[in-house]
């Protein structure tokens, strides 16, 4: 039984594990996108997320807490400057995980990483579309009243609205027979 062993040790010992998480933040805030297992993919988010929420204050003490965990200054400036902007509002959930399907080598689940306000598919745009409706019917205009506008050739007329008779289109009834059996 494995009550209470929450930490998958995905192989390594604990030097090598500790090495490839930090390797795999490092690129991961520097890239903002990696592909990987699933099942590291799983192991790094609960690796980094502490680390982005820790660049919300940035202080001394907090830049040395990461870089003891990264052990790369170009992903703590990184990470401190332009990630924890992007964050700043942000509660927490700061990484996605997207899976791609299976590696042919081995048949392992593969997925892609990425950090959530980098990605523009995701993100709501500023930009909205005017809603269009389609029908299948395609706009015919037998059926219903069609109102046209006739503009009077004085400006100071009003113009007139004349509605065109509702023209009823009569459908041939199809008989069907029926098999008594």
């Amino acid at each position: 039984m494995r009550h209470g062993k929450k930490n998958n040790h995905l192989g390594r010992t604990s030097t090598h594990r500790k090495a490839l998480l930090s390797n795999m933040a490092t690129s991961l805030i520097l890239n903002k996108r990696i592909a990987t297992t699933v099942a590291k993919a799983k192991e790094l988010r609960k690796y980094v997320e502490p680390l982005i929420t820790r660049s919300k204050t940035d202080s001394t003490h907090s830049r040395r807490t990461v870089f003891s965990y990264l052990q790369n200054k170009e992903s703590v400036h990184m990470l401190f400057s332009e990630v924890a902007e992007k964050i700043a509002t942000r509660p927490g959930g700061y990484t996605r995980i997207l899976r791609t399907g299976t590696r042919l080598g081995d048949n392992s689940d593969m997925c892609i990483i990425e950090l959530v306000d980098y990605n523009d598919n995701y993100t709501k745009s500023s930009v909205t579309k005017t809603k269009t409706r389609r029908s299948r019917r395609g706009g015919k205009t037998t059926e219903g009243a069609v109102t046209e506008v006739v503009e009077a050739k004085d400006k100071t007329a009003k113009t007139e609205v004349k509605e065109t008779p509702k023209i009823e289109v009569q459908k041939p009834e199809i008989e069907k027979e029926k098999d008594s059996e």
